[in-house]
């Protein structure tokens, strides 16, 4: 996601970059209805085991929960429902080749404001298997350790302990 001052992260999916290796990412519109927007800028979404697929030529996203707006009554649209996201025709082609592949899959990666705009982050992913998530835990509680020590190593040193 590129970085900008008017970029108001809404919903991250934590769970996709622990299951993919992301390739590339993407950014989109998404449409949406009123009611859709109001629940939205109180953070009341889940990207959780949501998925994007290419169907005549236009994306759609499946799976995202947008729980209903309390005061919306006749309004509310169904939380679960199949929502199409807005690319260049050109660049879902090229997805569509690319998902043609072996293993390739889109994933949303996080769902945030673009000035007064809804974007969702794809990303093109190719799913890990299970060393691979455990080779990934093994690397961050490694780095994890090396930080603690450096740090405990300089917090030594500027005392004059290690003299």
């Amino acid at each position: 996601m590129a970085e900008s001052k008017n970029t108001k992260l809404i919903a991250p999916n934590k769970k996709a970059r622990h299951d993919y290796f992301v390739i590339e990412t993407y950014e989109a519109g998404i449409e949406l209805f009123g009611t859709e927007v109001k629940s939205i800028r109180r953070g009341q979404v889940n990207l959780k085991d949501s998925y994007c697929f290419i169907d005549k030529g236009e994306l759609f996203v499946s799976g995202v929960h947008i729980s209903p707006y309390e005061q919306g009554n006749i309004f509310n649209r169904d939380p679960m429902r199949i929502r199409r996201l807005l690319m260049h025709k050109k660049e879902i082609m090229k997805l569509l080749g690319m998902i043609g592949q072996q293993g390739y899959t889109l994933v949303p990666l996080s769902m945030y404001f673009r000035d007064s705009r809804v974007k969702l982050e794809i990303g093109l992913c190719k799913g890990k298997k299970l060393y691979d998530k455990r080779d990934s835990a093994a690397e961050r509680q490694a780095n994890r350790d090396i930080e603690r020590s450096v740090k405990t190593f300089n917090t030594r040193s500027n005392r004059g302990e290690l003299d």
